[in-house]
C-alpha cells in the first residue's frame, strides 16, 4: 500500500484545498415584475416561470 514518507503540512494541505471553495451564484432578473431570483426557478414575487404562471399570487 501506498503510504506518504512525511506528513503534510498545513500550508502544503491549504494550498491544495485552495481551489475547493464554494462560489456564489449570479442571481438573474424576472422578467414580469424586475425582482431578483435564482437562476431556472419559478420567482417566488409573482409567481411567474418561463412566461407562465405556475404560483398562484398571494398577493391579488
Amino acid at each position: 500500500m501506498a503510504v506518504p514518507k512525511k506528513k503534510t503540512s498545513k500550508a502544503k494541505k491549504n494550498m491544495r484545498r485552495a481551489h475547493d471553495g464554494l462560489t456564489v451564484t449570479g442571481l438573474a432578473t424576472c422578467d414580469k415584475c424586475g425582482a431578483p431570483r435564482r437562476p431556472h426557478r419559478i420567482c417566488l414575487e409573482c409567481g411567474d416561470y418561463n412566461g407562465k404562471q405556475v404560483l398562484a399570487n398571494t398577493a391579488e
